[in-house]
């Protein structure tokens, strides 16, 4: 397998960060350039950021200088792929720069919900990924596939068994999110400690419109979102990380909870054949636990390396005809976010995409 040339945009912050520790060892990327804003270009990476992850910086990338990411457009011969972690207000401008020679990779939302813009999760809908041949309208040499939100990913990972064998009609939703999801600094302790925020800004809307888009068909130019409503409340937890979240389905054939566990059982096997000899794919991509008090974060976040999802709590629901109700559980600074992106990252090269 080649080795692909990276650059990391935004690499000063958390996001960044976790690009850089994701690709730490890879066997087919190397990050070779460091991007942030004009006030960190000419610094080394060392003395650019204060440094958040649990990993020590490798020593090669801690002195590596920083370059001004606003003049990326002329370095970008140099990379074989663009991994963005950038802020929301600069990502969009920056990334399209990036797109009309390279493949972008992005943790932000600047494109998620453009027509010819896929919101790839291989496992879930690996499939759209055909609509980056669409971005070539564009005029681009390159593209932009973005990851979901973090609290989509497990949302939508842990529905997909159910929505291919039994269909959906409804799904409502209760996140319980880690504080990491809110970034550095974060939540202040005074709003956190002995307490639950039952408000994220802008977090419904993103989970209702992604996961319907995520599960939907494409059709050639763009997705038709899958028919299903989702309801969701999003909420803050006094939790470092992993997001969890309890979930109601109402299907449309009958799914008791030995159905969803055997799904599941398929489910895995498929992906374990498409996606096996990926190197950040997790043996299992749903892991389901039997035990009436799992999953729970500090214990099921890092399985699979914090690239499986963990599904507990399975129990028929009596208030839909046909209904299910279960509690799942995703990292969302790994799974669901610059981890997931490399898995992504693979499979389009897996794929031919990225070459």
């Amino acid at each position: 397998m080649k080795n692909f040339k990276c650059a990391v945009l935004g690499a000063t912050g958390v996001a960044g960060q976790q690009f850089i520790e994701a690709c730490s060892g890879h066997p087919w990327f190397t990050i070779s350039g460091l991007y942030a804003s004009e006030k960190s270009a000419g610094k080394k990476y060392c003395d650019a950021c204060t440094w958040h992850q649990e990993s020590e910086i490798e020593p090669r990338l801690a002195s590596m200088v920083v370059k001004d990411v606003a003049k990326i457009e002329g370095d970008l011969a140099h990379y074989d792929i663009i991994f963005s972690a950038l802020p929301g207000e600069i990502a969009r401008e920056a990334e399209e720069k990036c797109a009309k020679q390279k493949p972008v990779i992005s943790t932000t939302s600047a494109f998620r919900y453009d027509e010819d813009v896929p919101i790839l999760i291989p496992e879930v809908n690996a499939e759209h990924a055909k609509l980056i041949e669409r971005q070539k309208e564009r005029g681009w040499k390159g593209f932009v596939v973005p990851g979901p939100n973090c609290t989509t990913v497990g949302l939508a990972v842990s529905l997909k068994p159910i929505y291919d064998e039994f269909g959906i009609k409804n799904v409502f939703m209760t996140s319980m999110q880690a504080l990491s999801g809110a970034g550095y600094p974060g939540v202040p302790s005074l709003d956190i400690v002995d307490n639950i925020v039952p408000y994220i800004a802008k977090e419904e809307d993103k989970v209702q419109k992604e996961t319907v888009k995520i599960l939907g068909a494409p059709r050639g130019k763009d997705v038709k979102a899958a028919a299903f409503a989702v309801s969701c409340t999003c909420t803050r937890a006094n939790v470092r990380d992993g997001h969890t979240e309890t979930v109601f389905v109402e299907t449309e054939k009958p799914c008791s909870p030995e159905d969803y566990r055997a799904a599941v059982g398929r489910f895995n096997e498929r992906m374990k054949k498409e996606f096996g000899d990926l190197p950040s794919a997790p043996k299992m991509s749903i892991i389901v636990r039997d035990e009436e008090n799992r999953p729970q974060p500090r214990r099921d976040r890092d399985a699979g390396g914090g690239m499986s999802t963990t599904v507990g709590r399975i129990r028929k629901d009596d208030v839909f005809r046909n209904g299910i109700k279960y509690v799942v559980l995703s990292h969302n600074t790994k799974k669901g976010a610059a981890k997931g992106e490399i898995l992504v990252a693979e499979y389009l090269v897996k794929k031919g995409y990225i070459k």
